[in-house]
């Protein structure tokens, strides 16, 4: 029997997928990770692609948005390229885009736009009430816990620990999900510390975004990604950092669904530190399609 990579070999597999191979001083290369989806978890192609704009952009230009675009499914076993132009260097703002293919086909386009660090005006809205993490069930345990309700298939899936652990507040029966209100919360940190680079909790949290985004276009409508007759995939994201935060410590993802119509949902989520600052706000637009 093959003993289990330990919380941090996880994260460090995870931070070493995040690093790229340089090809050029413009191109980079990324490992693909099969995560039992039939196509590259998108969060992957955005942490990555997030990286490599920010291997072109001097450390004190953190990056403050982006905007991407998932064009075709990406194979979870084919290493994808990363092409960087460097659009603009400005003497507060450096823009990048990027374009991400694999086996000559472009899957993934992203602009991102980094910052000189400067002082200005601040707000913010105030972080909702939720409960604290130590009393939320991770979703590893909420799985094991359905037991034999669980499908094989989706308990050789996702029945193992990920290098990033997420507890959802009052999770929904994902085999028999009941019509809600589409909000969620999710706590969310690393498994094990991350190294002391910004650069690389960014690319970490963009990573981690794409996880459950989508997930509430589709409880207003008792759906869930376990069931058969959906077909959802993520069209577009985008996501603005606020505040230095550290992926390490625990994070709370607010998300909410104002709309869903042609077979789109929109979904919009904030982040907040434990102490309540927000430290990014994200956005997406996804497919959803049931089929009858």
């Amino acid at each position: 029997m093959t003993e289990s990579p330990s919380p941090v070999q996880l994260v460090a597999h995870l931070v070493e997928l995040l690093r790229l191979e340089q090809l050029d001083s413009d191109r980079f290369r990324g490992a693909t990770e099969d995560i039992g989806t039939p196509a590259v978890f998108g969060g992957q192609v955005l942490g990555q692609a997030l990286m490599a704009a920010s291997r072109t952009v001097e450390a004190d230009r953190p990056a403050h948005s982006l905007h991407a675009y998932f064009l075709l499914a990406g194979d979870p076993h084919a290493p994808i390229d990363y092409a960087v132009d460097r659009v603009r260097d400005g003497r507060s703002f450096t823009t990048r885009h990027i374009v991400a293919t694999q086996q000559d086909r472009t899957i993934f386009e992203m602009s991102a736009s980094f910052q000189r660090v400067e002082e200005g005006v601040e707000h913010q809205a105030p972080m909702p009430v939720a409960p604290p993490p130590e009393e939320v069930p991770g979703e590893v345990e909420q799985r094991r816990a359905m037991g034999e309700r669980l499908p094989a298939r989706w308990r050789d899936k996702f029945g193992g620990e990920r290098p990033i652990e997420f507890r959802t507040v009052d999770a929904p029966d994902l085999l028999a999900p009941e019509p809600r209100t589409g909000e969620v919360q999710i706590w969310m940190r690393a498994l094990a510390a991350l190294p002391d680079e910004p650069a690389l909790h960014r690319a970490l949290l963009a990573y981690a975004s794409d996880h459950g985004l989508l997930r509430a276009a589709l409880l207003p409508h008792g759906l869930s990604f376990m069931q058969r007759r959906l077909r959802a995939a993520s069209l577009d994201h985008s996501m603005w950092f606020h505040r230095d935060f550290r992926l390490d410590d625990w994070l709370l993802y607010c998300i909410d669904s104002p709309s869903a119509q042609g077979a789109r949902g929109l979904c919009r989520g904030q982040i907040f530190a434990r102490d309540g600052r927000l430290v990014a706000s994200v956005a997406q637009e996804g497919m959803v399609r049931v089929q009858a």
